[in-house]
């Protein structure tokens, strides 16, 4: 069976001499691994529509519920991320994120949506890395099933937390006197509207918020240490990252 699809190549194993075995989170079919023949090779009509963080156009036959690449067209290359190491090292991360929440053969279109959108706006540096990086963490975990609660203390119930803070324990911005046990993190006049922003704002917009350093910084460590407390393990993508900041 032949399907023509759209993918984000998410992650490249070499396998065997030539071969590359390729998990690309699709527009049809979600999550899938596949094997591309021969990619390697200097020849190869589909090495370079089959390389990491590459947006392609993929013919791909199946057969007893294996994918093979028998075409493969860039469609979005994000050359900007091979330019300079440390963005191709945030958007590896952002592809090691997408792929530990998306689901096998599940059609998750609005987390391919956010993958591009953050390659996308990475590559052209239309925004610090840090507050792409921010967005992207927050929004994934909207759309993954944790979204934090942030119109309201979710202990008290007041609109407006006195001494904010992100305590995932607590289910999201809480009153520093109201969370629960365990890790928080401090928002401040700038982070918390940026945070309230980026879990609501129209995906095409998603980065289009203004924060200054002080927020930034806040909003980032705080963004990254919800992505980790429900991911529940390191990934290796952001320690690499990580040696470039």
């Amino acid at each position: 069976m032949f399907k023509n699809t759209k993918g984000l190549i998410l992650r490249e194993v070499r396998y065997k001499e030539a071969d590359r075995i390729l998990t690309i989170l699709t527009e049809s079919d979600g999550k899938i691994t596949a094997k591309a023949r021969g990619a390697l090779r200097k020849t190869s009509r589909t090495g370079a529509a089959t390389q990491q963080l590459t947006y392609s156009e993929l013919t791909l036959f199946g057969n007893r519920g294996k994918w093979t690449v028998n075409e493969a067209v860039i469609a979005e290359p994000f050359q900007g991320l091979r330019e300079r190491i440390e963005d191709f090292a945030l958007g590896s991360y952002f592809a090691e994120c997408l792929e530990a929440f998306s689901v096998e053969d599940e059609p998750e279109p609005e987390l391919l949506q956010l993958g591009l959108n953050s390659l996308y706006a990475l590559s052209r540096s239309l925004y610090p890395a840090r507050q792409i990086k921010a967005a992207f963490e927050l929004r994934l975990m909207c759309i993954a099933g944790f979204r934090p609660q942030v119109e309201a203390c979710p202990v008290c119930g007041k609109p407006e937390p006195e001494e904010p803070v992100l305590a995932p324990e607590s289910g999201g911005v809480c009153c520093r006197a109201c969370k629960k046990e365990g890790r928080s993190y401090r928002l401040g006049k700038s982070s918390l509207p940026a945070l309230r922003y980026v879990v609501s704002a129209p995906a095409r917009q998603l980065f289009s918020f203004r924060v200054d350093d002080e927020g930034l910084y806040e909003l980032s460590r705080a963004a990254e240490a919800y992505v980790l407390d429900h991911a529940e393990r390191r990934f290796p993508t952001l320690d690499y990252y990580k040696q470039f900041t």
